[in-house]
């Protein structure tokens, strides 16, 4: 006989609206503590909840929330296992189904879309988003392309400035896991009809954002590129430079340990900095930043590494080492270090960072490069007043090979 979730799952499609939404709500925990009871009768509650992603016939009051609301967040914690995943992120019609409402300026769910965008990234077959056409969202984009409506939804979400409901921060995550797709890193690096400058320079001042999932997941995308990208001197060209916006966020606000020839030797955003910046706090995202610029030293052979030196970076590492306690941001700093000074590395003023020895740097493979970033799982988990809350999954590096 079947259980009582069994059978509660059962009435995700029943005819009566009512019954529907009490079902969803009731199911919502065991999302999370249960989340096997959606795989029953071969996944058919999964193909209910995507059929309720469109369900907003329920639009009460008080503590109650919509239908679609709950189906979502179901999807967001269930997205984890794998045939789910693969479900959700193959079926065509439920992708378009996403990006309708996720690209409507007065949809209320756009951020758990975000989430769930961000969680459907993990599946390979997502990157035929990349070329997918589309609808034209005129208040978004004059773009048929489904990513550039993407990209500006995520660049006017920063300030509320699309839909006052949603920031859009989570789509960081998706763009971050979507950087370990070849096609993706050569759209980000095009640069479109009518302008000079590439979709990659519309992410590099969210590396300061107010938002910790939108620092996380720039990091992410700019480390993917920068391990995929052919041509690594193009992503360190003087007019649109990936290197400005990567060290700023490590820069210490007390620059008074640089000499006048260090700080000269700064890009201007990162000259002459006041107590009022902020020097990134989240030792995961500073590995990150230190992984990128170790791999723009390495992929870009001697005039990759040249250009990256003469950068200043060295001082702002230097002063990083000393400030950041962290084991393994201290270990990313001595690497770094090693590339950039070589044989200089060794005793006199550069004994700061741990006295490394210049050595020679094989070819970088993706597997040599750690750390967390975008690839991590978004879940929805309850509170201890029913209110949902974000979390983030630790166990998924799996998931992303690139990470």
């Amino acid at each position: 006989m079947p259980t009582e979730l069994e059978e509660l799952v059962e009435f995700l499609h029943h005819g009566n609206t009512r019954i529907r939404q009490t079902a969803a709500e009731n199911l919502l925990p065991y999302s999370k503590s249960q989340p096997v009871i959606f795989k029953v009768a071969q996944l058919k509650p999964v193909k209910d909840l995507k059929l309720l992603v469109k369900d907003y016939a329920a639009l009460t009051t008080g503590s109650e929330k919509p239908i679609a609301r709950n189906a979502l967040t179901i999807l967001i914690n269930i997205s984890k296992d794998e045939e789910v995943l693969k479900l959700l992120a193959e079926d065509d019609a439920f992708l378009e189904t996403l990006l309708v409402r996720i690209t409507n300026s007065k949809e209320p769910n756009a951020d758990p879309v975000s989430m769930l965008l961000a969680n459907l990234s993990k599946s390979p077959s997502i990157t035929r988003l990349v070329t997918l056409t589309r609808t034209v969202v005129s208040a978004l984009s004059p773009s048929k392309l489904a990513m550039a409506q993407l990209l500006e939804l995520f660049n006017k979400g920063a300030d509320g400035g699309y839909n006052t409901e949603a920031r859009f921060d989570y789509l960081a995550w998706f763009f971050g896991d979507l950087a370990k797709d070849p096609a993706f890193v050569n759209y980000l690096t095009t640069p479109p009809p009518h302008t000079s400058l590439d979709p990659l320079t519309t992410f590099l001042p969210h590396t300061t954002s107010l938002s910790p999932i939108r620092r996380l997941g720039t990091a992410s995308l700019l480390k993917n590129t920068a391990l995929l990208h052919a041509d690594i001197p193009y992503l360190l060209q003087p007019a649109a430079s990936v290197l400005p916006p990567i060290l700023l966020p490590l820069c210490s606000p007390n620059q008074e340990a640089l000499s006048e020839e260090e700080m000269d030797s700064l890009p201007e955003v990162c000259q002459y900095l006041g107590e009022d910046h902020v020097q990134e706090k989240d030792v995961k995202i500073l590995k990150i930043h230190l992984e990128t610029l170790f791999l723009l030293s390495t992929r870009g052979g001697v005039a990759g590494a040249r250009l990256v030196k003469e950068s200043g970076t060295y001082p702002v590492i230097r002063e990083l080492h000393l400030e950041v306690e962290d084991e393994g941001v201290r270990r990313g700093c001595e690497r770094l270090v090693d590339v950039l000074m070589g044989d200089e590395a060794v005793g006199g003023r550069h004994e700061a960072v741990g006295g490394v020895t210049g050595g020679k740097v094989g070819n970088v493979r993706p597997e040599d490069i750690g750390g967390p970033g975008a690839g991590r799982m978004v879940t929805q988990v309850m509170d201890g007043d029913g209110d949902e809350e974000e979390n983030e999954d630790e166990d998924d590096d799996e998931i992303v090979p690139i990470f």
